[in-house]
């Protein structure tokens, strides 16, 4: 259950410096081993992890200061609403005005895994989500990711998190550390050194 640094092969000292990457052990202390992670979103970083697609870029999703380094960090168009990472049904309500019975269903048959529902807001004050992430809108993209590392993150800092893919805007979608680190690691100046951690699961 320890946490290992782990440096991809073919990737210099002074890159990983700028974008640390933690081998996650999802067969022993999960949680323990997701500890300083937790700690980085609930301080408003953004960090990487890997869900059953892609790997994300992820950040609390109440946070404007954590939204902003995730657009900044991908050069991604201010007018392009995230996704919103879920780990309960209650998450869910939370963020949401209502239900549909549909969307009911389909949450019960298809998570956790691939499938983002769009669902309308709560509106006023008890709408807690950063405005950044919707872009304005009434409306949310919400998920429930099918991975270990992803579940075990949401549900330890207790926070739905915004999650784009984590490579820059136009380029392909990442599947490995490896590659995040090559797209992003150089795309963080201005944000504190750990604020783009990786996990990889």
């Amino acid at each position: 259950g320890r946490r290992i640094e782990l440096v991809p092969r073919g990737f210099p000292a002074s890159v990983m410096k700028a974008c640390p990457v933690w081998k996650v052990n999802i067969k022993g202390d999960l949680k323990g081993s997701l500890q300083r992670a937790v700690e980085l979103l609930k301080a408003n970083e953004v960090i990487g992890f890997p869900t059953e697609t892609v790997y994300g870029l992820g950040g609390n999703a109440f946070s404007d200061k954590a939204i902003e380094k995730i657009f900044k960090a991908k050069g991604r168009p201010s007018n392009n609403p995230l996704i919103v990472h879920v780990s309960s049904m209650e998450q869910v309500q939370d963020l949401v005005d209502t239900v549909p019975p549909v969307a009911q269903r389909l949450m019960e048959q298809f998570w956790p895994g691939p499938l983002t529902l769009v669902l309308r807001t709560k509106s006023g004050e008890e709408n807690k989500l950063s405005k950044l992430v919707t872009c304005g809108l009434p409306s949310v993209g919400v998920r429930m990711p099918n991975h270990p590392v992803a579940l075990e993150l949401l549900k330890s800092a207790a926070l739905p998190i915004a999650a784009p893919s984590a490579n820059r805007s136009g380029k392909p979608s990442p599947t490995k550390a490896e590659h995040v680190v090559a797209d992003l690691s150089t795309r963080i100046s201005g944000v504190r050194r750990e604020s783009l951690m990786l996990l990889s699961g």
